[in-house]
């Protein structure tokens, strides 16, 4: 049965008037309901405007709910959230969960992109919410719904949780082979690093045509081929970009310097294949094996020196060909790093079976959330 969801949802509009001690949460699209997100003080020292979250009631950023930043309040008798945050109670005839997984739902997504499209960012005010279609069986119909999301959910955190383990394993075994090396060695006197192929109108025009990487395709330690576009270009131009197995990609910049230098390496997920201008690589000798390089720039000496060697422009952090050329690695010998690539390789496997079960049980929540909701 389809009911519009402003018939058991009410706004709760109670400020912090008198200002009492009620712990600040901020609602995430990733984490919900928490504190100090953002790692400081995130209410102004005057409290009073605060909106009070009883413990069940939902609360939401407007202009943030369109990317999941929505959840129900089951942490505390009562918190205080900003007052741009609209907050609301539900009927007892709607369950909170079976609530919430809807407004994560891709409907919903659908249904606020056509009614809050602003000038700046989406904004979804309550009475927009309010009209909403929702399928609502009986609530024990709803809370059996939940059952199957959740048991689905907690799988999935859990393989996710798996995979951050290993990755975390394998940067713990890095510090301990090779905690004791100094990095004396810049990076152009074992690589040779190059770039770069510029996006304009006339590559439109050219008979070779190649699928290329671009900075959306790479991030630590993963590359993503499953969006790739082509890109016109010379022979001259594909034998300067043209990939090859062991190449390590840096991402030269347009954004943070936390996010800057992102590092992945280059295994022949599609061949043949070229870069964009946004990409730099480095192709190493035999004295450096590219995962060990890749780890290292991943540990915080080697985001540290790329941190450094970062140059802001009007907000933007960049890096060069000549600054990455200049970065230091160290020098362990060979066979040592050929152990730590094996480490990796029996590593990644684990990852790779644990990545296919979580992608299974994903496609299986998706499915059962359009079931439900869609």
């Amino acid at each position: 049965m389809k009911v519009r969801l402003g018939d058991y949802i009410q706004e709760y509009s109670v400020r912090n008037k008198t200002e009492e001690d009620i712990p600040v949460y901020s609602v995430t699209n990733t984490q919900g309901f928490c504190r100090d997100y953002f790692g400081k003080e995130v209410a102004s020292k005057d409290k009073s405007t605060y909106k009070i979250v009883p413990k069940g009631a939902f609360a939401y950023n407007p202009s943030r709910i369109n990317v999941g930043s929505v959840d129900w309040q089951r942490v505390e008798p009562r918190v205080i959230v900003s007052p741009l945050y609209n907050v609301f109670t539900v009927s007892p005839q709607l369950d909170q969960q079976y609530l919430y997984y809807y407004l994560k739902s891709d409907i919903t997504l659908y249904f606020i992109k056509a009614v809050a499209t602003g000038s700046v960012r989406d904004n979804l005010k309550f009475a927009m919410l309010c009209d909403f279609p929702i399928n609502l069986p009986s609530i024990d119909g709803q809370r059996e719904i939940v059952q199957k999301l959740d048991k689905l959910k907690s799988i999935i955190d859990l393989r996710q949780q798996e995979l951050r383990k290993l990755d975390e394993l394998i940067k713990a075994r890095f510090v301990e082979m090779f905690w004791d090396y100094k990095a004396e060695t810049s990076l152009s006197t074992v690589a040779t690093v190059t770039g770069r192929l510029t996006k304009n109108s006339k590559r439109n025009t050219m008979p070779l045509r190649l699928p290329y990487l671009r900075v959306a395709n790479v991030s630590f330690n993963k590359i993503d081929t499953s969006d790739m576009l082509e890109i016109g270009l010379t022979e001259k131009e594909m034998a300067k970009t043209l990939l090859q197995y062991g190449d390590l990609l840096f991402v030269e910049g347009n954004g943070s310097p936390d996010q800057i230098g992102k590092v992945a390496v280059w295994k022949d997920e599609i061949i043949p294949c070229v870069h964009q201008n946004h990409l730099i690589k480095a192709r190493f000798s035999e004295a450096v094996l590219p995962v060990f390089a890749m780890y290292y720039y991943m540990t915080e000496n080697g985001r540290q020196q790329i941190r450094s060697k970062a140059v802001s422009t009007s907000g933007l952090y960049t890096l060069s060909i000549k600054k990455i050329e200049d970065l230091q690695i160290p020098l362990p010998p060979i066979q040592l790093q050929k152990e730590f690539a094996s480490f990796v390789a029996q590593v990644d496997k684990s990852k790779v079976a644990l990545q296919k079960s979580l992608d299974e049980t994903q496609i299986l929540f998706d499915s059962l959330m359009q079931k439900y909701f869609g």
